[in-house]
């Protein structure tokens, strides 16, 4: 059996359900870094194997009965980083950076549903809860929380220095690793202070919407 978290290639194409819905599927458009569903289109064989080919999201227009690739006249293409299939083979999601707005009126999505999502980081947040309830005396997350908000804090301090001077000395890859050992000590510290990253994004959002307002007031 296919591993579904496998990005498709040109391989897997004939391997899908078409005949389910006439030769096409539902294709959901998500930006990886975001997470925000930017457009739902439809594709069918052909137009799968040039999206895989060109590396651009292609579709199938059922009002002009043709192919056409995102951004064809407008340049505002849809840059595929990996396409996957549904646990059925008769949906897809398609993982892509918008290069431009990606709805025909000018946003960047074609819903309008204002959607802060703190992605990958929610996981983690979940990952920690769950090691806070774990008997596991070897987890390093449950000792801290143990030991409480103090010794969590004095440990964020240790790992924001090494930020700091992982920025002026070491390499991308070494700066990578302490943000991510920073990132992780914060989370400890929400899961014991009682709050999530999608509180923290939310708080974010507001501040820009204020700045943002405020710029176009001053306009």
């Amino acid at each position: 059996m296919r591993d579904r978290s496998t990005p498709l290639s040109q391989a897997d194409i004939g391997s899908l359900d078409w005949e389910k819905m006439g030769g096409l599927l539902p294709a959901l458009v998500q930006d990886p870094r975001s997470g925000q569903v930017l457009m739902l289109g439809y594709l069918d064989e052909a137009a799968l194997a040039g999206t895989l080919q060109t590396g651009f999201a292609t579709f199938f227009s059922r009002s002009k009965q043709r192919l056409w690739q995102k951004g064809e006249t407008s340049g505002n293409r849809l840059r595929v980083s990996a396409v996957f299939a549904d646990c059925d083979k008769d949906a897809l999601l398609v993982l892509a950076d918008p290069e431009g707005p990606t709805c025909h009126l000018g946003m960047k999505s074609c819903f309008a549903a204002d959607i802060r999502s703190s992605g990958w980081l929610s996981e983690l947040s979940a990952i920690i809860a769950e090691r806070a309830s774990s008997d596991d005396p070897g987890s390093y997350t449950r000792t801290l929380l143990d030991d409480g908000p103090e010794r969590i804090g004095k440990k964020i301090g240790e790992e924001g220095v090494e930020v700091a001077l992982a920025g002026v000395s070491r390499d991308v890859e070494g700066c990578v690793e302490e943000v991510a050992d920073l990132i992780y000590h914060v989370s400890v510290l929400m899961e014991a202070r009682g709050f999530r990253w999608d509180d923290v994004i939310a708080r974010l959002a507001d501040r820009h919407a204020k700045a943002s307002n405020a710029r176009t007031a001053s306009s």
